[in-house]
């Protein structure tokens, strides 16, 4: 099947006691046991759920990968990825990544041992530099959050194999209908359920999928472990939210588009970052490995202070750091999502307070435009 049935239809996408369309919701903590004898293979719902299991199935099967397992957030997710990890173990991570990322690696897991060298990920050979003898994983978002930066992962999947590395990927922007990293060589991905695949800002949900079996082991022990398992009501939110996953992101791609080459002309606007313009540093690696540019892009106004004139007077997108829904969101990096990294760090990447970061939504792209443009010439004020 084409990958746009597939987010329709998987092994567990009905009720097989009913015929039910729609995945039953289980919920249930406890489930019953024929005798000490014949366990089910339900006990604890922390340990196991059906409805969990149809989600993990699911993403698994789209991301063309063996084992899924489904958290109560991206970042539980991303945390587990990283628990694989022991004390004076070294990873390699992109520089410019997702902040509440930098902040567990900054701040939480060198507290455990860990250490934590941040590398420009689209320069391999930069990256085949800083591997040491403790080396033992690479970590990437492609595109980048904000400014969209490119790593080839399958090179970098290549070299890390060199290497002996695990690989693990975040997947959130691009979803696994427009890229499918453990396709590409990536040991593990990563997702923002929360964001593209549930689309509806209703639920808070983190995937993982890989087609390791040990790397599975480890990780539903870790799953298990943790507890931060996703709710069987939230599982059955993301199944929903995938059914419709292509149409929405198709008509995000589009209109994101057309915002971008419109933007790129606007004389307020110093730079556009979206993967699908034509002269984006790293576009012919992106569509090597992915099929489209995506809904998100960064533009850089002229002034911090237009920037800010900009996000206080659109009355279409809301102001809020999440992304991938169904009404557009427009936000400030340097002081939200990537408010936690240093200054001196945001200054380096290039996430200062001049660059603006949209989600396009489902709105028309007409309407989009023409709210921006009014607030690109509104007098400062609020909305």
């Amino acid at each position: 099947m084409q990958r746009g049935t597939r987010l329709i239809h998987h092994r567990l996408s009905m009720d097989a006691a009913t015929g039910g369309v729609s995945v039953p919701i289980h919920q249930s903590v406890v489930f019953a046991q024929e005798s000490l004898d014949q366990p089910g293979e339900y006990e604890y719902t922390r340990s196991g759920n059906p409805t969990r299991r149809a989600l993990e199935e699911a993403i698994a099967e789209l991301e063309g990968g063996n084992y899924g397992f489904a958290f109560a957030s991206g970042m539980a997710a991303i945390t587990a990825a990283l628990s694989l990890f022991s004390s004076g173990d070294h990873l390699l991570v992109s520089r410019d990544i997702y902040g509440g990322t930098y902040r567990a690696l900054a701040e939480v897991f060198p507290r455990f041992g860990l250490e934590v060298t941040f590398v420009d990920t689209t320069n391999l050979e930069t990256v085949a530099a800083q591997i040491r003898p403790s080396t033992k994983g690479l970590y990437l978002e492609t595109p980048s959050n904000p400014l969209m930066k490119i790593t080839d992962l399958a090179r970098a999947a290549a070299l890390a194999r060199e290497h002996g590395l695990i690989t693990i990927a975040d997947n959130t922007f691009m979803t696994p209908y427009l890229q499918r990293p453990l396709e590409l060589g990536i040991d593990i991905v990563v997702h923002s359920a929360t964001k593209y695949l549930g689309g509806h800002s209703d639920c808070l949900a983190g995937l993982a999928v890989t087609r390791d079996a040990g790397l599975a082991r480890e990780l539903t022990l870790l799953q298990n472990t943790l507890g931060t398992v996703l709710a069987p009501h939230e599982c059955w939110l993301i199944l929903r939210g995938i059914k419709t996953l292509k149409v929405r992101l198709l008509q995000q791609q589009r209109t994101a588009t057309v915002l971008a080459e419109w933007l790129r002309k606007h004389p307020q606007v110093k730079a556009v970052y979206y993967p699908g313009l034509e002269g984006h540093p790293g576009r012919e690696t992106h569509f090597r490995q992915a099929d489209g540019g995506g809904g998100v892009l960064s533009f850089r106004l002229a002034t911090p202070e237009l920037a800010r004139q900009v996000i206080n007077n659109v009355r279409l997108p809301v102001i809020g750091s999440s992304l991938g829904a169904v009404e557009s969101i427009i936000s400030l990096p340097a002081t939200m999502s990537h408010g936690s990294l240093p200054g001196e760090l945001k200054r380096e990447l290039g996430i200062t307070p001049d660059l603006v970061r949209l989600s396009v939504g489902l709105e028309e792209a007409e309407d989009l435009q023409a709210d921006l443009e009014q607030a690109l010439d509104s007098p400062r004020g609020h909305r």
